[in-house]
């Protein structure tokens, strides 16, 4: 199978397909558009992004996946890192709808209306406060979770753990999150930096 994946370099979203080829060992071509580029426009325009947002993942006959969460089950499934038993299986999905739906909402907007020219407007006094509070509500879930338990289900890692991982392990530089107050959090992602196959957000294939 050669797969084909349009990413943005600098997104967490794209960044999870990335690591989950990563820990399956799997080759695919990278074809990077980073936001406010003229390429990216130009995959808008050709129609390459059906949802019009990145990652994309073209499968080898010319198929095209897009949402990250949705392309994470797909290589995940048959693999350990997607729970056969139906109960664990909608436990991972559970928290990957919390990562797209209160997650990433919070803890990737305030890293992003920070980073992007495009966004700085948004990026207020009030705005800024009402963010931080909110994820680091977000970020206590978690911390309460991973007190009791290394991964997000059963005793293995997941893709739930890839979601998470993704955003998260930026959420204090680039966010301005105050990660100290989550300790669990920071031993989870210590954990997840040491699994064989992980590679790093800015390590993109040649």
């Amino acid at each position: 199978m050669t797969l084909t994946l349009y990413s943005m370099p600098s997104s967490g979203n794209s960044y999870k397909i990335r690591l989950m080829f990563g820990f399956l060992g799997l080759e695919y071509k990278h074809i990077g558009l980073e936001y406010e580029t003229p390429e990216l426009a130009e995959a808008h325009a050709t129609g390459a992004l059906p949802m019009g947002k990145l990652p994309v993942l073209v499968l080898d006959d010319g198929t095209p996946l897009p949402e990250s969460n949705a392309i994470l089950c797909f290589l995940a499934e048959g693999t350990p890192w997607m729970p056969r038993d139906p109960l664990d299986r909608a436990r991972v999905l559970g928290w990957m709808f919390f990562e797209q739906n209160r997650h990433e909402t919070v803890i990737a907007v305030r890293a992003g209306i920070q980073k992007y020219a495009s966004r700085a407007h948004l990026a207020t006094p009030e705005r800024l406060a009402e963010l931080l509070e909110a994820g680091h509500s977000v970020l206590q879930v978690m911390e309460n979770h991973l007190a009791e338990q290394d991964w997000f289900v059963g005793d293995g890692p997941t893709v739930a753990d890839v979601a998470l991982y993704a955003y998260t392990h930026t959420a204090g530089p680039y966010g301005g999150f105050e990660m100290e107050r989550f300790p669990s959090i920071n031993n989870w992602l210590a954990r997840v930096a040491l699994l064989p196959g992980y590679v790093g957000l800015e390590e993109l294939p040649e």
